[in-house]
């Protein structure tokens, strides 16, 4: 091997590593139940109140909640809440509650803003609402299965447990660059945090889905200490870790709508999710590039298109398909 094509061999080692290492990590993820739970399990499960904080009327709203009206759960609250009292929202509230009348469905609407996260001063404004221990707080833009409540809060019936969070795969609106930014969540983003969880870390919690106890959001302060926060969902993990609890990524995936059907929208969405990413954890920051490795694996066998660098970056491309393949 020429000595002056070894920085070509290690990038294209490196890229092939990390697709390698993406399939290895997302085929020991926490598998998903084939079958949901039985009916003589759903008697003993906790009631959950579950936190809506709503803005304006997505396409996909009226579908994404009534998923939630049909969870096979004995005891669940849902409490949405707006802050205009024109909110669209409304309006697909009110028909939640004239077709699921069986359903315990609180809306709050206040104007009230505690800080620069209007999210969480959604949160904090109707959390006075939620009438059960357990809670759990999802974004209004995510699908989720029939049995999600009854597994996803499962976790927390032990008391070493603090948060329960949920990966997402991302649902395309329509388009082009919907599907671009769909597959960037499922070919980027999953992988790293399969990656991660593999290698020990649970620095993570996702806004899709955050489950908790009550007494636990009560022990960091509530919401309150999210007020000015830029990334509520980890902060919401990172003080309950750091009062000793753990963290768990349930087996439950949901999916993400992704909206942006232009590519200005979404590379403006992509940005702020980048500095949301560096302003938590610099360090993992500054190492994004190793995850990006289709330009990795074209670039080192442009550089030096010898047998070896060709057959590591064959390795990666193979990799990188079977995620893609796996993800779709």
């Amino acid at each position: 091997m020429n000595w002056g094509t070894l920085p070509d061999v290690a990038l294209a080692c490196v890229a092939a590593g990390y697709a390698i290492t993406a399939v290895l990590a997302s085929r020991r993820a926490p598998a998903q139940a084939a079958t949901p739970c039985a009916a003589p399990e759903y008697a003993g499960l906790h009631p959950v109140s579950v936190l809506k904080p709503l803005c304006g009327a997505a396409p996909q709203l009226y579908e994404n909640l009534a998923g939630l009206c049909r969870q096979r759960h004995p005891a669940f609250q849902l409490v949405f809440g707006v802050h205009a009292a024109d909110d669209p929202a409304i309006a697909v509230v009110a028909r939640l509650r004239a077709e699921f009348p069986a359903c315990d469905i609180a809306l709050v609407t206040d104007s009230r803003v505690h800080g620069s996260n209007l999210k969480v001063s959604n949160l904090i404004n109707l959390l006075p609402q939620a009438r059960h221990p357990w809670l759990l707080i999802a974004d209004s833009d995510i699908a989720a299965p029939p049995d999600y409540l009854a597994r996803v809060t499962a976790p927390l019936a032990d008391a070493a447990v603090g948060v329960v969070t949920c990966l997402y795969r991302g649902r395309a609106a329509g388009g082009l660059w919907s599907r671009v930014g769909a597959q960037f969540i499922d070919d980027w983003f999953a992988p790293s945090v399969h990656i991660a969880h593999g290698g020990g870390s649970r620095r993570f919690s996702f806004g899709a889905t955050i489950a908790l106890r009550r007494e636990v959001l009560d022990a960091i302060g509530g919401f309150a200490p999210l007020a000015n926060r830029l990334a509520d969902d980890f902060w919401l993990g990172e003080l309950t870790r750091r009062s000793g609890l753990r963290t768990v990524l349930s087996d439950v995936v949901v999916s993400t709508d992704v909206t942006e059907t232009h590519l200005p929208a979404l590379w403006a969405h992509e940005l702020r999710w980048l500095r949301t990413i560096r302003s938590i954890n610099p360090i993992g920051f500054a190492f994004t590039f190793i995850t990006f490795t289709w330009p990795m694996l074209a670039l080192a066998a442009w550089l030096s298109p010898q047998p070896l660098v060709l057959a590591v970056a064959l390795a990666g491309i193979v990799a990188r398909s079977v995620l893609a393949g796996s993800a779709a």
